[in-house]
Order: structure tokens, then sequence, then C-alpha cells
């Protein structure tokens, strides 16, 4: 009876489902020398690689704009409980 793969390439997203270990799991988003995105150590896709500087620069971007929707939220809420003024000629 054929064994399905557990690792490999599908449509060329990478998966692995191998048992991972927490030694490995955590390596796989330290890896110096690769690029921003690598691929992940257990389960379908990529990931970030931390010890890449443009990974830090994207999580920072990630930060900044959820900061910025969370008060532009609360500026909306504001602006609809004041009076309109309505001048008609």
């Amino acid at each position: 009876m054929d064994e399905k793969p557990t690792s490999g390439e599908l449509f060329g997203i990478p998966y692995n489902f191998e048992k991972p270990n927490l030694r490995r799991l955590l390596s796989g988003y330290w890896q110096p020398g690769e690029g921003m995105l690598v691929e992940k150590e257990f389960g379908v896709g990529y990931t970030l690689n931390l010890a890449n500087w443009r990974s830090w620069v994207a999580l920072a971007v990630v930060g900044a704009l959820l900061l910025q929707e969370g008060r532009g939220e609360e500026t909306e809420e504001e602006t609809e409980d004041e009076p309109v003024e309505v001048i008609v000629d």
C-alpha cells in the first residue's frame, strides 16, 4: 500500500506535516543567511524569518496600521454623535 508523503510541494507551495518538535519549530523562525520568507517547519506555505531585518520592518508596518485603524474607529464614533448644521438657501 502506498504511503502518502508528509512533505513536499503542491503547485509550488511547500507543505510539511512531519511530527514537529519544539527545537525544529523555533529554528524555522530564525534562519540567518536566508531571505525574508522561509518555508514553514509545520503546515502549509511560508513564514517570516525573524533573523532578517525586513521581517521586523514588515511587522512594524502591520503594527502601525493596526494602531491607526483602532484610533480611526474611535474618532468615527465621536463625530457621529455631534449635531450637523445644514444651511439651505
